[in-house]
């Protein structure tokens, strides 16, 4: 499966279907979930949420995407405009990754307060 891949300063109201619409003024990326099932995917640019490469043709967000808030939970990695699925998560999983997640924000945040107070 593909995605293409647009370029934009503001995210449409209207999602075209196999379309990320990346806004770099504002950080985000914004699709249509890959299973079907309508619900827009927003996924912030940050150290702390998901990167995006662009290698002149092609786009990856990384990490996986991860939808556990969609009833379709769908998982799936984006890379070089091409839709990988991933396996399904079970629910302490979800909570686990969640956790880290927390955490790993958590330790970023805290890392920028400390480097702050030293500058």
């Amino acid at each position: 499966m593909i995605i293409q891949h647009k370029f934009v300063e503001f995210i449409p109201d209207i999602l075209e279907e196999g379309v990320l619409y990346i806004s770099v003024d504002y950080c985000t990326a914004v699709h249509k979930c890959i299973c079907g099932c309508g619900n827009e995917v927003v996924t912030p640019i940050s150290p702390t949420d998901w990167e995006l490469r662009f290698d002149g043709k092609t786009v990856s967000l990384s990490p996986s995407i991860g939808n556990w808030s969609f009833e379709c939970k769908s998982h799936y990695f984006i890379t070089r405009n091409k839709i990988r699925l991933a396996r399904h998560w079970e629910d302490w999983e979800i909570e686990e990754g969640r956790k880290e997640d927390a955490e790993s924000k958590k330790k970023f945040f805290k890392k920028t307060k400390k480097k702050k107070k030293r500058d």
